[in-house]
Protein backbone atom coordinates (compact mmCIF):
# COMPACT_ATOMS: atom_id res chain seq x y z
CA UNK A 1 0.00 0.00 0.00
CA UNK A 2 1.23 3.02 -0.60
CA UNK A 3 2.93 4.94 2.60
CA UNK A 4 0.43 8.31 2.03
CA UNK A 5 -2.58 6.41 1.88
CA UNK A 6 -1.84 4.15 4.61
CA UNK A 7 -1.16 7.33 6.77
CA UNK A 8 -4.62 8.89 5.33
CA UNK A 9 -6.56 5.54 6.15
CA UNK A 10 -4.94 4.71 9.29
CA UNK A 11 -4.12 8.30 11.20
CA UNK A 12 -4.40 6.74 15.07
CA UNK A 13 -2.19 4.01 14.28
CA UNK A 14 0.80 6.02 12.10
CA UNK A 15 0.49 8.55 14.61
CA UNK A 16 1.12 5.91 17.52
CA UNK A 17 3.63 4.12 15.44
CA UNK A 18 5.65 7.32 15.24
CA UNK A 19 5.87 8.44 18.83
CA UNK A 20 7.08 5.18 19.77
CA UNK A 21 9.65 5.62 16.89
CA UNK A 22 10.72 8.85 19.10
CA UNK A 23 10.12 7.13 22.21
CA UNK A 24 13.13 4.13 20.91
CA UNK A 25 15.25 6.76 19.81
CA UNK A 26 15.16 8.28 23.07
CA UNK A 27 15.88 6.01 24.68
CA UNK A 28 19.22 4.63 22.86
CA UNK A 29 20.40 8.63 22.60
CA UNK A 30 20.20 8.68 26.69
CA UNK A 31 21.85 5.20 26.83
CA UNK A 32 24.33 6.44 25.00
CA UNK A 33 24.80 9.79 27.07
CA UNK A 34 23.60 12.09 24.44
CA UNK A 35 21.47 14.62 25.82
CA UNK A 36 20.40 17.36 22.70
CA UNK A 37 21.11 19.90 25.68
CA UNK A 38 19.13 21.09 28.93
CA UNK A 39 15.39 21.57 29.70
CA UNK A 40 14.82 22.43 33.21
CA UNK A 41 16.08 19.98 35.23
CA UNK A 42 16.20 17.25 32.75
CA UNK A 43 17.56 17.02 29.27
CA UNK A 44 15.86 17.86 26.06
CA UNK A 45 15.81 14.22 25.16
CA UNK A 46 13.93 12.64 28.46
CA UNK A 47 11.58 15.65 27.83
CA UNK A 48 10.69 14.83 23.98
CA UNK A 49 10.57 10.71 25.63
CA UNK A 50 8.37 12.08 28.25
CA UNK A 51 5.78 13.91 26.20
CA UNK A 52 6.14 10.85 23.51
CA UNK A 53 5.08 8.79 25.81
CA UNK A 54 2.19 10.77 27.69
CA UNK A 55 0.59 11.74 23.48
CA UNK A 56 1.08 7.54 23.02
CA UNK A 57 -0.63 6.95 26.18
CA UNK A 58 -3.54 9.24 25.35
CA UNK A 59 -4.06 8.64 21.93
CA UNK A 60 -4.26 4.36 22.98
CA UNK A 61 -6.90 5.40 25.64
CA UNK A 62 -9.15 6.67 23.04
CA UNK A 63 -10.07 4.01 20.31
CA UNK A 64 -13.61 4.52 19.95
CA UNK A 65 -14.32 7.39 17.21
CA UNK A 66 -13.21 4.98 14.47
CA UNK A 67 -16.10 3.28 12.43
CA UNK A 68 -14.67 0.21 12.51
CA UNK A 69 -14.57 -0.48 16.33
CA UNK A 70 -13.48 -3.93 16.54
CA UNK A 71 -10.52 -3.55 14.16
CA UNK A 72 -9.28 -0.39 15.67
CA UNK A 73 -9.66 -1.45 19.27
CA UNK A 74 -7.42 -4.06 18.49
CA UNK A 75 -5.13 -2.21 16.62
CA UNK A 76 -4.77 0.54 19.04
CA UNK A 77 -5.21 -1.63 22.08
CA UNK A 78 -1.53 -3.10 20.86
CA UNK A 79 -0.39 0.51 20.75
CA UNK A 80 -1.33 0.82 24.34
CA UNK A 81 0.04 -2.64 25.65
CA UNK A 82 3.80 -0.98 23.97
CA UNK A 83 2.68 2.41 25.88
CA UNK A 84 2.17 0.68 28.78
CA UNK A 85 5.80 -1.37 28.29
CA UNK A 86 7.62 1.87 28.33
CA UNK A 87 9.88 3.05 31.32
CA UNK A 88 8.62 4.24 34.23
CA UNK A 89 9.14 7.82 34.88
CA UNK A 90 11.52 7.10 37.52
CA UNK A 91 13.77 4.35 35.34
CA UNK A 92 16.00 5.86 32.57
CA UNK A 93 17.59 8.59 30.65
CA UNK A 94 17.98 11.03 33.05
CA UNK A 95 21.02 13.01 34.49
CA UNK A 96 22.02 13.05 38.58
CA UNK A 97 20.87 16.15 39.30
CA UNK A 98 17.15 15.43 37.54
CA UNK A 99 16.97 11.82 39.69
CA UNK A 100 18.30 13.41 42.64
CA UNK A 101 15.18 16.07 42.48
CA UNK A 102 12.83 13.19 41.27
CA UNK A 103 14.01 11.48 44.38
CA UNK A 104 13.58 14.05 46.80
CA UNK A 105 10.03 14.93 45.10
CA UNK A 106 8.91 11.02 46.26
CA UNK A 107 10.06 11.73 49.95
CA UNK A 108 6.81 13.78 51.14
CA UNK A 109 5.01 10.65 50.31
CA UNK A 110 7.33 8.69 52.17
CA UNK A 111 6.49 10.72 55.02
CA UNK A 112 2.75 10.43 54.77
CA UNK A 113 3.23 6.77 53.84
CA UNK A 114 5.26 6.70 57.36
CA UNK A 115 2.45 8.26 59.64
CA UNK A 116 -0.09 6.41 58.20
CA UNK A 117 1.73 3.02 59.81
CA UNK A 118 2.22 5.24 63.11
CA UNK A 119 -1.58 5.49 63.20
CA UNK A 120 -2.10 2.00 61.87
CA UNK A 121 -2.10 -0.01 65.49
CA UNK A 122 -4.81 1.83 66.80
CA UNK A 123 -6.93 0.15 64.09
CA UNK A 124 -5.89 -3.98 64.72
CA UNK A 125 -7.55 -6.07 66.91
CA UNK A 126 -5.74 -6.11 70.40
CA UNK A 127 -3.69 -9.07 69.62
CA UNK A 128 -2.35 -8.03 66.20
CA UNK A 129 -0.98 -4.52 67.13
CA UNK A 130 1.96 -5.72 69.24
CA UNK A 131 3.07 -7.99 66.06
CA UNK A 132 2.43 -4.89 63.68
CA UNK A 133 4.76 -2.57 65.72
CA UNK A 134 7.40 -4.20 66.28
CA UNK A 135 7.75 -4.86 62.69
CA UNK A 136 7.91 -1.53 62.08
CA UNK A 137 9.61 0.14 65.07
CA UNK A 138 12.64 1.06 62.71
CA UNK A 139 10.54 2.82 60.25
CA UNK A 140 10.90 6.58 61.46
CA UNK A 141 14.63 6.09 61.67
CA UNK A 142 15.01 4.47 58.38
CA UNK A 143 12.70 7.03 56.58
CA UNK A 144 14.56 10.36 58.38
CA UNK A 145 17.59 8.65 57.25
CA UNK A 146 16.46 7.95 53.89
CA UNK A 147 14.88 11.19 53.51
CA UNK A 148 18.46 12.84 54.83
CA UNK A 149 20.80 10.63 52.55
CA UNK A 150 18.30 12.11 48.96
CA UNK A 151 18.42 15.89 50.32
CA UNK A 152 22.30 15.69 51.04
CA UNK A 153 22.46 13.68 47.40
CA UNK A 154 20.15 16.16 45.45
CA UNK A 155 22.94 19.23 46.66
CA UNK A 156 25.66 17.27 45.86
CA UNK A 157 24.87 13.85 43.66
CA UNK A 158 29.02 13.03 44.01
CA UNK A 159 29.67 9.05 43.92
CA UNK A 160 30.75 8.52 47.79
CA UNK A 161 26.83 10.48 48.89
CA UNK A 162 25.23 8.35 46.29
CA UNK A 163 26.85 5.42 47.75
CA UNK A 164 25.25 6.35 51.44
CA UNK A 165 21.70 7.12 49.60
CA UNK A 166 22.32 3.53 48.02
CA UNK A 167 23.03 1.70 51.59
CA UNK A 168 19.80 3.65 53.20
CA UNK A 169 17.45 2.73 50.79
CA UNK A 170 18.19 -0.99 50.54
CA UNK A 171 18.20 -0.89 54.37
CA UNK A 172 14.75 0.78 54.20
CA UNK A 173 13.36 -1.86 51.40
CA UNK A 174 14.26 -4.68 54.17
CA UNK A 175 12.53 -3.39 56.68
CA UNK A 176 9.82 -2.98 54.72
CA UNK A 177 10.23 -6.76 53.05
CA UNK A 178 10.73 -7.73 56.66
CA UNK A 179 7.42 -6.17 57.82
CA UNK A 180 5.36 -7.66 55.17
CA UNK A 181 6.70 -11.57 56.02
CA UNK A 182 5.15 -10.46 59.66
CA UNK A 183 1.80 -10.22 57.99
CA UNK A 184 1.59 -13.38 57.69
CA UNK A 185 1.32 -14.14 61.68
CA UNK A 186 -1.63 -11.82 61.96
CA UNK A 187 -4.72 -13.63 60.94
CA UNK A 188 -7.38 -11.09 62.04
CA UNK A 189 -8.92 -10.28 58.34
CA UNK A 190 -9.45 -6.87 58.42
CA UNK A 191 -6.07 -6.34 60.61
CA UNK A 192 -4.56 -8.02 57.58
CA UNK A 193 -5.78 -5.57 55.52
CA UNK A 194 -4.91 -1.98 57.34
CA UNK A 195 -1.83 -3.99 58.05
CA UNK A 196 -1.11 -4.21 54.12
CA UNK A 197 -2.53 -1.16 52.80
CA UNK A 198 -0.45 0.78 55.41
CA UNK A 199 3.15 -1.66 54.30
CA UNK A 200 2.21 -1.02 50.48
CA UNK A 201 1.94 2.62 50.38
CA UNK A 202 5.66 2.03 52.09
CA UNK A 203 6.77 0.16 49.96
CA UNK A 204 5.80 2.04 46.64
CA UNK A 205 7.71 5.02 47.43
CA UNK A 206 10.84 3.09 48.83
CA UNK A 207 10.53 1.24 45.59
CA UNK A 208 10.83 4.21 43.35
CA UNK A 209 13.10 5.69 44.96
CA UNK A 210 15.37 2.37 44.79
CA UNK A 211 14.46 2.51 40.78
CA UNK A 212 15.85 6.04 40.73
CA UNK A 213 19.05 5.07 42.28
CA UNK A 214 19.55 2.19 40.44
CA UNK A 215 19.20 4.33 37.09
CA UNK A 216 21.85 6.30 37.79
CA UNK A 217 24.11 3.51 39.54
CA UNK A 218 27.16 1.52 38.28
CA UNK A 219 25.98 -1.70 37.73
CA UNK A 220 28.67 -3.18 40.40
CA UNK A 221 27.16 -0.81 42.64
CA UNK A 222 23.61 -2.43 42.01
CA UNK A 223 24.91 -6.18 41.92
CA UNK A 224 26.16 -5.28 45.21
CA UNK A 225 23.06 -3.77 46.06
CA UNK A 226 21.17 -6.50 45.10
CA UNK A 227 23.70 -8.94 47.53
CA UNK A 228 23.17 -6.65 50.31
CA UNK A 229 19.08 -7.10 49.33
CA UNK A 230 18.64 -11.06 51.70
CA UNK A 231 14.84 -11.01 51.96
CA UNK A 232 13.71 -10.45 47.67
CA UNK A 233 10.58 -9.94 46.33
CA UNK A 234 10.02 -13.33 45.28
CA UNK A 235 9.37 -13.85 49.25
CA UNK A 236 6.95 -11.05 49.40
CA UNK A 237 5.33 -11.25 46.37
CA UNK A 238 1.87 -12.71 48.12
CA UNK A 239 1.53 -9.56 50.26
CA UNK A 240 2.00 -7.40 47.88
CA UNK A 241 -1.02 -4.64 46.36
CA UNK A 242 0.21 -3.67 42.87
CA UNK A 243 -3.31 -2.17 42.27
CA UNK A 244 -2.43 0.05 45.41
CA UNK A 245 1.06 0.77 43.99
CA UNK A 246 -0.25 1.90 40.50
CA UNK A 247 -2.46 4.38 41.97
CA UNK A 248 0.09 6.17 43.89
CA UNK A 249 2.41 6.45 41.18
CA UNK A 250 -0.15 7.39 38.73
CA UNK A 251 -1.25 10.30 41.19
CA UNK A 252 2.52 11.05 42.16
CA UNK A 253 3.52 11.49 38.06
CA UNK A 254 0.29 12.79 36.91
CA UNK A 255 -0.02 9.47 34.40
CA UNK A 256 -3.47 6.91 33.92
CA UNK A 257 -3.92 4.40 36.11
CA UNK A 258 -3.50 1.69 33.21
CA UNK A 259 -0.42 2.83 32.22
CA UNK A 260 1.12 2.87 35.69
CA UNK A 261 -0.23 -0.78 36.55
CA UNK A 262 2.02 -1.93 34.05
CA UNK A 263 4.75 0.10 34.65
CA UNK A 264 4.69 -1.09 38.23
CA UNK A 265 5.40 -4.31 37.05
CA UNK A 266 7.67 -3.53 34.52
CA UNK A 267 9.76 -2.20 37.61
CA UNK A 268 9.33 -4.89 39.99
CA UNK A 269 10.26 -7.19 36.81
CA UNK A 270 13.64 -5.54 36.49
CA UNK A 271 14.54 -5.22 40.06
CA UNK A 272 13.76 -9.12 40.14
CA UNK A 273 15.97 -9.40 36.89
CA UNK A 274 18.57 -7.65 38.98
CA UNK A 275 18.19 -9.66 42.13
CA UNK A 276 16.15 -7.78 44.29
Amino acid sequence: MNPVTNIWNHPKTSAAGLLIAIVTVAGVLSQQGITLGTAGTGTVVTLVSGLASALLGLLARDPGDEPSSTGSTAKLGAWAMIALLLPLPFMGGCSAASVAQNIVNWTPALQGAVATVNSTAALLDPLDAPIFVAATVGFDAASNLLVAQAKAYLANPTASVLAQLQAAVVAFQQQVNASLLSAARITNANSQQHVLNALNAVGTVVSAILALVQSVSSKAAVAQMAADSTIKLAAVRPYLREDKAAEMVAVHYGEPVEMARMQVAQAEMSAVQAGF
